[in-house]
Parts: structure tokens; sequence; C-alpha cells
């Protein structure tokens, strides 16, 4: 008898072993355009967003749905500025960042995800689906990392330079965003996530230094943490980040996400024959600019620079909204087609 989605993805990671490779691309703006919903409505109703990652699933063959949305969800919470497009993903605004002025970190508590408007509104989602897919797909939840929520709540520049200027501040600020992420990532596990990715977009701008000293341990606590609530994680870091991916072998990421700009085989020398790498087919002159003949044979070279193994078909990051249905549909096909 065939494994469904969730009990795929469960024995792959476990032991690299299932009867067909697993597919679990992001889809949110994919997901809204399939059922014909603005994306501000998909990101801000969770009955939008259960409903789309249902029907991406049902036609597409995916093995997993999430309640990812957007990157704005723990900071518009906690009091950031957020701007709201009508079809593209929320997103934060620097101009209006929760700590323009540092010194309000030190009055900045962490909140109740179950309190948020819209980590609440992510936690119905995460229920929804879970109800809905009855185990038979993997949910996966949502959270920002360390650096990626403090990028969120500082401002990405001033960020970057709190790293020489104040230390200490960045220091402080990661050790919140940790402790936020994790009775975030806690919260989904409760309501039915199975898998949390971890979405840490600005480590890819640093350098191995200052992940080290300053981001590094933080993962490992985060990862500790899901795992412990017994739940899988995945790390999803855009950009380049063939630099850190040795610093990665001893966090104990269940799935490693990889973007285009990362290769997969680099990616595999570095992290060895053992862990899990999902991706990283260009999503925008493969996924939406090729052709299924494309697809299919990105996806080849991606198989093989893996090792023929522990590999998940998705992209280097989303799907965006107006890939080619028949692409989307070549990357579904092409993981119930091969067995690792």
């Amino acid at each position: 008898m065939p494994m469904n989605g969730a009990g795929l993805i469960r024995s792959v990671i476990a032991g690299g072993v299932g009867d067909r490779i697993p597919f679990m691309p992001i889809t949110m703006s994919f997901a809204a355009r399939g059922i014909g919903v603005p994306y501000l409505l998909y990101a801000t109703d969770h009955h939008a967003l259960v409903k789309g990652q249902l029907a991406f699933a049902e036609r597409y063959g995916a093995d997993h749905v999430s309640a990812i949305s957007d990157p704005a969800v723990e900071a518009s919470d906690l009091g950031g500025g957020v701007i709201f497009y009508d079809d593209e993903p929320p997103a934060n605004d620097d101009a209006k960042a929760f700590l323009l002025d540092k010194s309000r970190l030190a009055s900045l508590k962490i909140i109740d995800p179950g309190e948020g408007k819209r980590m609440s509104n992510r936690l119905e989602a995460v229920a929804g689906l879970a109800s809905a897919v009855s185990g038979t797909l993997l949910v996966e939840g949502w959270i920002e990392g360390p650096c990626a929520e403090g990028a969120d709540l500082r401002g990405l520049s001033r960020l970057m330079m709190d790293f020489y200027d104040d230390p200490d501040f960045v220091r402080e600020l990661f050790e919140f965003t940790t402790r936020q992420a994790i009775s975030f990532a806690l919260a989904q596990i409760q309501a039915g996530a199975d898998l949390i990715g971890v979405g840490d977009a600005a480590s890819s701008l640093m350098g191995p230094d200052i992940f080290v000293e300053f981001t590094l341990k933080h993962h490992k606590t985060i990862v500790t943490a899901i795992h412990e609530a017994g739940a899988l994680a995945r790390l999803h870091i855009c950009g380049n980040t063939m630099e850190l991916m040795p610093l990665l072998v001893d966090v104990p990421y269940d799935i490693i996400d990889l973007d285009t700009l990362s290769p997969v085989a680099k990616a595999r020398a570095a992290l060895g024959p053992d862990r899990i790498l999902l991706g990283n087919i260009d999503t925008v002159s493969v996924v939406r600019g090729g052709t299924p003949e494309d697809v299919h044979r990105t996806l080849s070279d991606c198989l093989h620079d893996a090792g023929n193994q522990k590999w998940i078909v998705g992209a280097g990051c989303e799907l965006p909204g107006d890939s080619p249905e028949a692409n989307v549909m070549a990357m579904g096909t092409f993981a119930r087609g091969h067995r690792p």
C-alpha cells in the first residue's frame, strides 16, 4: 500500500527510505491564486489559507500543507509597523520598526501567541489544516528565526550596523526573539503542527563569524525545543548560504532548504550524507519561466547532486503566484515518479 504524505516524509527523515520522493514546495501566492482570493485575505484569514493549502495538495499531489503566509506575523503582534498589500504578502515597514529606539527592548514582553491577532490566526490555520488532513499529510507551522525577527523589529540596515556598533544590544535582542519564536512554535505544535519551519532570511547577509557569534546557538536552542515538543524542524534561509553550511552540521534540523544560490552538491559535501536537503530549482527562470521539460531536467540534476538520496522536491523559495500550472504539476509528477 502506498505511503501517505505524512508517512512518506517521516520515513525519509528517519532513514532516507520511501516509496517515492516527497513533494514539499512553499506555495503561498500560488495557493491563493488557485482558489481565486486576493493575497491579503489568504494571509489574514485562516479559512482562506486552509482552503488554498488543501486545494493545492489535492490538485498537485503535495505531501504536506503549510500555515506559512508572510514574515511579518510576529513583528505585527509585537507592535512593529507592517505594510499590507492587496495581492502581495504583508511586509515589515522598516520606517516604523518597533525598535527604532533601542531602549524599547527593555520593556518588550513575550506575547502569548493565542493573544496576538496575527499569531492566533496562524494557530487557527494550523488547527484547521490538522483537522482536515487527519494525519494523511504533514502539517507545517512556521516561525521567524532569531536574526530575521531581530531585523523585523529593528530594521534590517540598522541591525547590520548594530552587530558592530552595539553587539550587547544584538545579543539581548536575539535572546528575546528566540524566546518568542519558541513560544510561537510550541503553540503551533499544540495546535496540531507536525513540523515547524524556521525562516531566517537575514542570516544569509552576515558572514560565518557573525553567525557563530550571535545566531548559531539560538538555532540549536530552537531546534531542541521543537524536538522536545515532539515535532520536526525545517530551516529555510533565502540567498547564498554556502558559507553557513559547515556551521549547520551540528544543528539538528530535520530538513534544510537550499535557495538557488546554494548548490545542492556543495551542500551535500558540507553537511554529509545523512542530512535531508530540499530544493533548489530556480523559482524565476525554471518554475515560472521554463517548461515542464526544464523542470524535469533541473530536478534530475538536483537529485543526482544530492547523491540520489535524502532529498525532497521543492524550489529555491516560494513558487511564484503566476507560475504555469504545467510546471508545478511537473514538479509533483517528478516526485511521484522517482524513488531515492
